[in-house]
């Protein structure tokens, strides 16, 4: 079953931005990124505990530069 909706012509504009093709359909188009959205693996408890610490860690200044690394591993 067909049906037709209305959308602003900014989404037309990323609608069609995002084909693959030239002649991809917009029915082709939203199924596509629809399916990108749904996870099949979603993030374990301890990975996002582990996402939760990192970001702690980031706002406590807890970082390093990419030189620092660099020494710390022997490669600067």
């Amino acid at each position: 079953m067909e049906t037709t909706i209305q959308i602003k012509k900014d989404l037309k504009d990323r609608l069609n931005s995002l084909r693959l093709y030239p002649n991809e359909s917009y029915d082709s188009v939203i199924r596509r990124i629809s399916e990108l959205a749904i996870d099949d693996e979603p993030l374990s408890k301890e990975t996002i505990e582990r996402i939760e610490a990192s970001l702690k860690d980031i706002k406590e200044g807890k970082v390093f530069s990419m030189d620092e690394v660099k020494k710390r591993i022997g490669i600067a």
